[in-house]
């Protein structure tokens, strides 16, 4: 028995009786939608010992339990076991989303309660009309922050400019853009929660949550100012001013949920339900029109400038000349010392740290050896870390923020020998790769028709694997960014189309329990291939530039085609990486990018 868990489990249920409520719902998010939080807002994990990234639990005075998807099913039933809290796994047969569970749970003049700052307006929306009037809903209590006595403080990181040569366009152009969107919308306010779209809009950083460097904030963009709402004392006053001179004056961070509350009954106010949260999109005037779009900033961000393609060009060269060294490393040394997962992770992170312009890790590195890699979103810890022997598979999932740019990669290689099997799928998940790689499509198909590319040498062989092929990626911002994905399986909001100048991962993979895992991924850069009668079509570039393991290859399953995309991919990763690496490292490399034959 998890004696800490149960003990928290019980201490919640006691406010909760003290507030009449009856079920308690605990999400991961923070007050901005975000994916990944800072230590302030992780309400979920203190309450329940479940790390991962994505996750809701949901307490009553008889229960506990916790809805998480694919990625993370090994790990949360690891997790949560003495807990008492039961592990509800997304997706899977007569398994109930949450709405469903709570309509079936709460009787008529029950009431279920949250932290409406957590909870979307769209996710507020959809519960009260699922659970009907018969149940009421309190998002005005944070039950969780009562029992957690130690909490961490708010982060109040520094926030500070990022230069154009970097980001390359400035404050003014971009707001004088989503102020026109504004107008074609007949918006007097576009009110932004989302914090990476903030950052991007204002071309400001910072490092409030880990790995993503974005700060603290609210946004509301008028016809003639803006008002950004943060922590005041993070910002030094020649930023201040600068703002000021292009028209965003600076508030208190908690006073966003007044200003909505002060804006004239006859607004019409524009925000994005999904990222908003209930309370500040309740406090709103109720006379107030809405227009509820997806944020102007969202398509803008994702299509990346020349400025920001080329930065990202050289990000991913330098980067790669880090990660070809850590795979030459663990290699040459797995059978000479003491590596394990851990501290294999250091020495991938210093040697990013080599490189110009590294910010830190766009993630927490996953590196995953053998049967740990079969878990998806697996995370070394002192509990689990173990010694990388030579032999088998190492799984390594990192990324870089540098100032050119953000980097996801992931890598699957042999420290020793691997056995038919694991040479089998590696070679089944890489063909996936390589012809979703290989792709020609029209501008504006979305993600959803292009990922039977990546599964179907996996479905041909009756296997598949539990997340999506791909995901956009910020520039400098967060690792995962949207509108655009590469899934079959679409939630409320469809992919977006893809278009020239998004970048999105290619990360197909196999996972078998307790033995294995493998992944490829690498970014790519949509760019336009050719106009025809027909329309205008896209194509991929790689921006990845790290070989694949040939000793884990089987070149007889794969055509020709796919072959020779592999030797004219390894080509230009050993012509771009091969300059910036010592003598002994770059021999190596021409021996890893050498050319096979069917």
């Amino acid at each position: 028995m998890n004696d800490l868990i149960v003990g928290r489990l019980a201490l919640l249920r006691k406010r909760m009786q003290e507030e009449g409520i009856d079920a308690y719902m605990v999400p991961t998010e923070d007050f901005h939608s975000s994916e990944y939080v800072g230590e302030y807002f992780k309400c979920r994990k203190f309450l329940t010992g479940f790390t991962g990234s994505a996750g809701t639990a949901v307490v009553t005075m008889d229960e506990a339990r916790l809805w998480t998807d694919g990625r993370y099913f090994l790990q949360a039933s690891v997790q949560l076991e003495g807990t008492t809290i039961k592990l509800m796994k997304m997706g899977e047969k007569d398994v109930p989303a949450i709405e469903e569970y709570l309509k079936k749970t709460l009787k008529d003049g029950q009431t279920l309660g949250y932290d409406g700052r957590t909870v979307s307006a769209s996710q507020a929306r959809a519960l009260a009309d699922i659970l009907g009037r018969g149940i009421a809903l309190r998002g005005d209590v944070d039950l969780v922050g009562d029992i957690w006595n130690d909490r961490p403080p708010m982060s109040a990181q520094p926030v500070w400019e990022l230069e154009i040569r970097w980001c390359g366009q400035s404050r003014q152009d971009k707001l004088a853009m989503v102020r026109e969107k504004m107008a074609e919308q007949k918006a007097d306010v576009l009110l932004l929660s989302s914090l990476d779209d903030i950052a991007w809009l204002l071309n400001l950083r910072g490092d409030d949550v880990a790995c993503n460097p974005v700060f603290l904030s609210y946004l509301a963009v008028e016809k003639e100012r803006a008002v950004l709402f943060a922590n005041t004392a993070c910002f030094d006053d020649e930023l201040v001013r600068k703002l000021a001179a292009d028209g965003v004056d600076l508030q208190t961070y908690g006073l966003v949920y007044a200003y909505a509350a002060a804006l004239s009954p006859e607004s019409r106010v524009w925000l994005h339900e999904e990222s908003v949260n209930s309370r500040l999109a309740d406090s709103l005037p109720a006379a107030a029109q809405r227009v509820l779009l997806p944020s102007p900033t969202k398509g803008a961000k994702a299509v990346k400038n020349p400025v920001e393609i080329e930065n990202m060009r050289m990000a991913h060269i330098r980067d790669g000349a880090a990660v070809c060294r850590f795979i030459y490393w663990l290699k040459k040394n797995a059978a000479r010392e003491t590596i394990t997962e851990l501290s294999a992770a250091e020495k991938l992170y210093a040697l990013r740290q080599e490189q110009k312009h590294f910010a830190g890790n766009s993630f927490d590195p996953i590196i995953a050896y053998r049967e740990h890699g079969a878990v998806i979103h697996y995370s070394a810890s002192p509990e689990t870390d173990v010694r990388i022997e030579p032999e088998g598979m190492v799984l390594a999932d990192t990324g870089g923020q540098y100032l050119e740019g953000t980097t996801d990669i992931t890598r699957t290689f042999a420290v020793g020998p691997v056995t038919q099997e694991e040479k089998e799928y590696f070679t089944a998940v890489l063909r996936g790769h390589i012809r979703l790689a290989m792709a020609r499509f029209k501008q504006g198909c979305s993600g959803v028709s292009l990922d039977i590319l990546a599964r179907q040498p996996l479905w041909d062989m009756g296997a598949d694997y539990n997340h999506g092929t791909g995901h956009g990626v910020g520039y400098f911002l967060n690792v995962h960014e949207g509108p655009q994905r590469i899934i079959y399986k679409t939630g409320k909001e469809k992919p977006a189309g893809m278009m020239a100048g998004m970048i999105t991962s290619d990360e197909p993979g196999y996972y078998e329990d307790g033995k294995f895992g493998v992944r490829h991924e690498n970014l790519l850069l949509c760019k336009e291939d050719r106009n025809t009668p027909w329309g205008t079509f896209l194509c991929f570039e790689p921006l990845t530039l790290v070989p694949f393991d040939l000793e884990c290859i089987l070149p007889e399953e794969m055509t020709p085609e796919e072959i020779r995309w592999l030797n004219e991919y390894h080509q230009t990763v050993y012509g771009k990486i091969g300059p910036l690496l010592p003598e002994e490292e770059r021999a190596w490399l021409k021996t890893q990018t050498r050319g096979l034959t069917p």
